[in-house]
């Protein structure tokens, strides 16, 4: 077997690729992503036999989190720069591990590789399916999944000046702990249990940092046609990225638009002085290979998700920063106070063409749970009245596959009493569709990113201290939520942590849950996958 993964939602036939990533990449880079995680598992089997203080090892906690970064799915596709932070990641180790006293050490702390083929080598001995027992090894890569998530919303945290080590301590707490035979199937459920915890911390944590630095979202009018200037295109998830790119751009003729993850970006005061970030342009990821093209002018990525492009024009166009990564395309490093130079991009955005119009209006987003908050009396209120009959959570992904349509087609077909609340590039699947509102009040609720989940959680629980309960799943609330990423894995858990029962994930369940891994989510928790439009409305409207 050349390679496997199962790590994202649309892994082949839900059981897993094993020549070539449905998300593009290649047998060398899912095999060196593989080692880089073994590598990462390595020092935190040093840190937690040795008891090392990480608050004295900032760069290797920062660097940690990047590595798990890079091995998102769609995040980087670039096998050097992998290789390379492989070769950064075992000098960090095997400089921590000379530094402390500690032995029985596991092979991931001790291993050496010298060349390409040698890691391809070891790679192929230490990957997913080195985990023989398939329940174990179900258990060990959700929580690898879910440390993941946490990992990306920890380094955008940090980007910020945000830090929590309880955050980071744990990281290498459960990356240890999958290394660790001694431990049980009970052990690692509660370790993903855990894994949840930490999650809302974690989530919280950037919630806190975006707040801090741009300002709580508010309801935000964002335009989706374009103008007749040059325009940069910069997509992903890290808004000081974008700051940085706005402060660089001003006074240049060029015009910033938003893509996928980066349209909340419009909902923050912070960047509404900005005159020259002119909207959202496209739509969900996985629709730029056909989006990118009348754009024109270049595509920044600043995280995951890149689709590999078809054509040599637009690769020619696309730059990346952070952990973000792809061959042939120029990537932009910061230097050593966080600074970066985007005038590359700027320059090339002036020699080419205006970008051309797609689709015209405007969207409207920015429920974040500050903003709900302050219609809270009113929605309280329509609740009580009977206006409002029930609240649905489609938070999560978007992707490809066609079954994915359900979600289009759900939302169009809920009673008119009802009300989506959603986060993740899931909402391109119904945010431009003609809902309308209750009283005032939009029946589509769009709070963010993936990782503004949490102000979902949040808006949950002051809902049931509004109503007086002392149970979420006593509120008029039901959660179907589409995956496609392990930022998805970490929200997931997270709601599990916090009690939240019922929910229905889809358009398939996770690949990486064996039959009995899967069985006690179910008979714990009540997770399910969805069924027909028709059979699950009726079923949530009935609850």
């Amino acid at each position: 077997m050349g390679m496997f993964c199962f790590q994202c939602q649309e892994t082949a036939r839900n059981q897993g690729c094993t020549v070539r990533g449905v998300c593009g990449k290649t047998e060398e880079v899912a095999k060196l992503q593989d080692l880089l995680i073994y590598t990462l598992k390595g020092i935190a089997d040093i840190v937690v036999k040795g008891k090392v203080d990480i608050s004295a090892h900032d760069r290797m906690n920062y660097e940690v989190l990047n590595s798990l970064f890079m091995t998102i799915t769609n995040a980087n596709f670039d096998d050097g720069r992998i290789e390379s932070q492989i070769k950064k990641m075992m000098a960090l180790r095997d400089e921590l591990r000379n530094s402390v006293a500690v032995k029985d050490l596991h092979d991931a702390a001790t291993f050496a590789v010298d060349s390409r083929d040698s890691m391809l080598e070891k790679a192929a001995a230490v990957g997913v399916l080195a985990t023989e027992d398939e329940d174990m090894r179900s258990l060990r890569e959700m929580i690898t999944y879910g440390v993941k998530g946490m990992a990306a919303y920890a380094e955008h945290a940090k980007n910020m000046g945000k830090e929590d080590l309880a955050v980071n301590a744990f990281i290498y707490e459960a990356l240890a702990a999958t290394l660790d035979d001694s431990l049980t199937a009970d052990d690692l459920v509660a370790l993903a249990m855990k894994t949840g915890e930490h999650g809302v911390k974690v989530m919280a944590l950037l919630d806190e940092a975006h707040r801090s630095r741009f300002g709580d979202p508010e309801m935000t009018e964002v335009n989706i046609g374009v103008r007749k200037n040059p325009a940069i295109l910069i997509s992903g998830h890290d808004m000081t990225d974008l700051e940085q790119l706005l402060e660089q751009t001003r006074g240049t003729g060029v015009d910033v638009y938003t893509h996928g993850e980066m349209l909340p970006a419009h909902y923050y005061p912070a960047f509404k002085k900005y005159d020259h970030l002119v909207g959202n342009y496209g739509n969900s990821w996985w629709r730029q290979l056909n989006e990118f093209v009348p754009f024109h002018g270049p595509i920044l990525f600043t995280t995951n998700c890149i689709v590999p492009p078809r054509s040599e024009e637009v690769r020619s166009r696309i730059f990346t920063t952070g952990s973000a990564g792809y061959p042939g395309c120029r990537h932009i490093e910061a230097d050593a106070s966080g600074k970066k130079d985007f005038s590359e991009i700027i320059a090339l955005a002036k020699t080419l063409p205006a970008p051309e119009a797609i689709e015209s209006g405007s969207i409207v987003g920015g429920f974040a749970h500050n903003q709900v908050m302050a219609l809270a009396d009113k929605v309280v209120e329509a609740v009580k009245s009977g206006a409002i009959r029930k609240f649905f959570v489609m938070a999560g992904c978007d992707g490809r596959m066609k079954s994915r349509e359900y979600y289009t087609e759900f939302a169009q077909k809920l009673p008119r009493d009802t009300v989506i609340l959603t986060a993740g590039c899931a909402k391109y699947r119904y945010n431009k569709l003609n809902l309308g509102d209750i009283g005032g009040i939009p029946r589509v609720l769009d709070a963010g990113q993936c990782n503004d989940s949490y102000s979902l959680a949040v808006i949950a629980l002051k809902l049931k201290e509004a109503f007086g309960l002392d149970d979420l799943n006593k509120l008029p609330l039901a959660f179907n939520i589409a995956w496609y990423e392990q930022k998805a894995v970490i929200v997931l858990l997270s709601l599990l942590y916090l009690g939240v029962k019922n929910i229905h994930l889809g358009p398939t369940l996770p690949g990486f849950l064996s039959p009995n891994v899967a069985r006690v989510l179910v008979d714990r928790f009540g997770l399910a996958s969805i069924g027909t439009v028709d059979g699950d409305i009726e079923m949530f409207m009935a609850q």
